[in-house]
């Protein structure tokens, strides 16, 4: 990926002769040792946060980087593809959901190259369960029977509503007219009426989902009958809600909480992971203009990665920030 080196080989070499890189008055007025260096950023549906927020990003890090090739954006299905991406040394850079980190860490020795390691956690997503304005469905239990969309293959949402209906008594195959489809194919499939419900999980305000409720009136299901035996089920999730007016709804809705994370390969040299979450930083009045989820983004919420470690290069950052 870079100059004809390997990705491992070309990190290395990149961290043996580059000099710490901080924020962006550090790399002014002086040559970057990052000038050659090329990313590939694993985001999501062209609809969602991640990719919106992917490339607020790969701007940012071209701009503090002084990188002469600006990163590239791979839109793809979600958390799980990105996670396979990574592993396969096809992107440098992954947004994830920290349920499906998790459970690639549950299967990964610490030692194995496609080790992961936590840049920072970025927001948090909050699961949306999308039905018209005027569905018969209150909660997720009454989709017995339905259309529903249960998210892209290879995609994160999957996992999540996947477990959202064991936990109502709902088994997809058995009980819905199951469909696989991502955030811009569940949006159009609403709009023309082909599904009953779609799951999502994203940041507030998704733009697709900002979209399909300026054009036809929707709910999102109130999920508190389920959460209890979600969050014992599953631990990495936490509860919230959506606030009133969200999308035009008329009352809070409880749904349940994901954290997010940036992530990359364990094999990256500290000097990079420094750079990067320090531009992340810098430009986070870019990515909140890319999206309003990143409005939430914090140093001292950014090390709350849990189970996935902090990338040594990053922890750096946040001990010089005194975040850690």
């Amino acid at each position: 990926m870079r100059r004809g080196l390997s990705r491992r080989q070309a990190l290395r070499a990149l961290g043996a002769a580059g000099l710490a890189a901080g924020l962006a008055g550090t790399l002014s007025g002086c040559s970057s040792p990052f000038t050659d260096l090329r990313l590939s950023v694993a985001t999501g549906g062209t609809q969602g946060v991640y990719y919106a927020l992917g490339g607020a990003l790969a701007d940012a890090w071209q701009q503090h980087l002084e990188l002469v090739t600006r990163p590239q954006v791979l839109p793809t299905a979600g958390s799980v593809q990105n996670l396979a991406l990574l592993a396969g040394g096809q992107a440098d850079v992954a947004f994830s959901q920290v349920d499906t980190a998790a459970d690639q860490l549950s299967t990964t020795a610490p030692d194995d190259p496609r080790s992961l390691r936590a840049l920072a956690r970025i927001y948090d997503d909050a699961v949306h369960v999308v039905v018209r304005g005027d569905a018969p469905f209150a909660r997720l239990a009454d989709l017995r029977g339905a259309r529903v969309s249960v998210g892209a293959p290879d995609s994160g949402v999957t996992v999540i509503a996947q477990r959202l209906l064991m936990v109502a008594g709902l088994v997809p195959e058995r009980d819905l007219r199951p469909a696989q489809l991502g955030i811009n194919e569940s949006v159009a499939a609403m709009r023309e009426g082909s599904i009953d419900a779609f799951f999502w999980s994203g940041g507030l305000p998704t733009a697709g989902v900002s979209e399909l409720a300026a054009t036809l009136p929707i709910r999102l299901l109130d999920l508190e009958d389920v959460l209890p035996a979600m969050r014992a089920r599953h631990p990495v999730y936490s509860s919230g809600t959506v606030p009133a007016a969200s999308y035009g709804i008329a009352t809070p809705v409880a749904t349940l909480l994901v954290r997010n994370f940036l992530l990359v390969p364990a094999v990256m040299p500290d000097d990079v992971a420094d750079a990067l979450v320090s531009a992340l930083f810098v430009e986070r009045p870019r990515l909140a203009a890319a999206s309003a989820a990143a409005l939430t983004i914090d140093s001292r919420a950014a090390i709350g990665t849990q189970p996935v470690s902090l990338h040594p290069g990053a922890a750096r950052f946040y001990r010089s920030t005194k975040s850690i």
